[in-house]
């Protein structure tokens, strides 16, 4: 990890559940979490904006629950950004100084990076994450940093990801409304690669597991980069309502069967143990052994696991030298690394944050997001400033007036629907070529 730049930091992780805010603070290289806020929310579908006044006015009671803890204001926030349909592409772009041997400026970059992204992303499809190969002046390559140097022509490589427009808008106006300015936006993925990979896990190669509410995605990372990312609209709302319906109790009490007795791997519990449940219906509460309701958690968890192994397998990325990191709520289930291990057949480790006050895998995304955003070097946030900005607009990245917003019409403009067709629709071997070719030898 590159040296962190020191001040306050603030995280918005948009979960399907639940929205969380952490402001950290980085001190001589040293993470302080000072306030932490976290709030359910119904304005969330499978990981997607549905309802984006529920959204926003979550997203302003978490930020404000973290501002109290913490005592200070919030302004600006690192969005994280999940990676429903995200593609992956190689893009270049290019540009002629006007004055003969001028020293290259930030401008210049900001203007060759624009060129890159406007030649390389579907104009239904916004840039998300950039990631520098080379710039090359005058036909000298291999360079990282051009500012300074003289030339006539600049270029640009990279690797660019994209997601829907229709996605990126309703995060980005549900952020506005709140009232809060776009500091950076960040894929969950890199995030959750930045705080539970080591630098050497992130070179050879690791799959990343979240396992959120309302949906479960899955990341491959090699050479320091994000490979692939994918996600299925299952998670932890799918093993409570499965409880629900099989213990025929409320949602409530499925939830807190879950939390409190909860298990993944029923061979590791002790035989005879039961517990008490409220069934609808019955005058008297129900016993029913603790191991019971941990083959209906397996069974929906070898479900998602099987469906995530199925996309490894389709793109040829299943064993990867470093094995599987879980991390997102669902992975506080006891056993689960075992139940993983058994489905995967690679080595499998559960992430739990080492921070005071989110030490739980919930939070790992969260922090993730602030460690990314302090450890990017000068000219990668040069080249991430030019993507929020033609992805925000300067009025919004340093939006600082009405916090607290007016009652807003809603507005939407997609539907789950659009996501759960788009990979059926798909050929899968074109798809997976498609994904070696990008990175050929990788996939190998």
């Amino acid at each position: 990890m590159q040296i962190m730049k020191s001040g306050i930091y603030a995280s918005l992780d948009i979960g399907t559940t639940s929205i969380k805010v952490i402001v950290a603070e980085i001190l001589n290289g040293q993470v302080n979490v000072i306030g932490v806020g976290n709030e359910r929310t119904t304005g969330l579908s499978r990981g997607m904006v549905i309802d984006i006044d529920q959204t926003a006015d979550s997203i302003q009671k978490a930020v404000e629950q973290a501002e109290d803890k913490a005592g200070v204001e919030i302004n600006d926030l690192i969005v994280g950004i999940p990676g429903n349909d995200l593609y992956i592409d190689s893009c270049y772009g290019s540009i002629s100084i006007n004055q003969n041997q001028q020293e290259i400026t930030d401008e210049d970059v900001f203007q060759v990076v624009e060129k890159a992204i406007e030649g390389s992303v579907d104009k239904n499809r916004e840039g998300i994450n950039l990631i520098l190969d080379e710039f090359i002046v005058d036909g000298f390559d291999e360079i990282k940093d051009p500012r300074g140097m003289i030339g006539n022509r600049i270029e640009f490589r990279g690797i660019i990801s994209s997601i829907p427009k229709s996605i990126m808008h309703n995060i980005k106006k549900s952020v506005e409304k709140a009232g809060y300015g776009i500091q950076n936006m960040i894929l969950q993925a890199e995030a959750m690669g930045e705080v539970a990979l080591t630098k050497d896990e992130r070179n050879f190669g690791a799959i990343l597991i979240d396992l959120g509410g309302g949906q479960s995605t899955i990341s491959v990372i090699h050479n320091n980069q994000l490979k692939y990312s994918s996600a299925i609209p299952e998670g932890g709302e799918y093993i409570t309502k499965d409880i629900s319906i099989v213990l025929n109790t409320s949602i409530k009490n499925a939830e807190k069967l879950k939390r409190d007795i909860g298990h993944a791997y029923p061979s590791h519990i002790t035989a005879d143990r039961t517990v008490a449940v409220d069934v609808v219906g019955e005058r008297d509460l129900v016993h029913f052994e603790e191991a019971y309701i941990a083959e209906i958690i397996e069974s929906r968890l070898i479900q998602i696991f099987e469906q995530l192994k199925f996309k490894l397998d389709r793109i040829g990325a299943g064993n990867m030298p470093t094995g599987i990191y879980l991390s997102g709520g669902v992975a506080s289930l006891p056993g689960i690394e075992f139940l993983a291990e058994d489905i995967f057949d690679l080595a499998v480790g559960v992430y739990v944050p080492d921070f005071m006050s989110i030490r739980y895998p919930t939070f790992t995304n969260g922090i993730g997001l602030v460690l990314k955003q302090t450890s990017l070097s000068e000219i990668d946030q040069l080249i991430n400033k030019s993507l929020v900005s033609l992805s925000v607009g300067e009025d919004q990245i340093y939006q600082r007036e009405n916090r607290r917003r007016e009652p807003a019409r809603q507005e939407i403009t997609s539907t789950s629907d659009d996501y759960e067709t788009h990979e059926e629709n798909q050929d899968s071997k074109s798809f997976a070529e498609t994904v070696k070719n990008i990175f050929s030898g990788f996939f190998d």
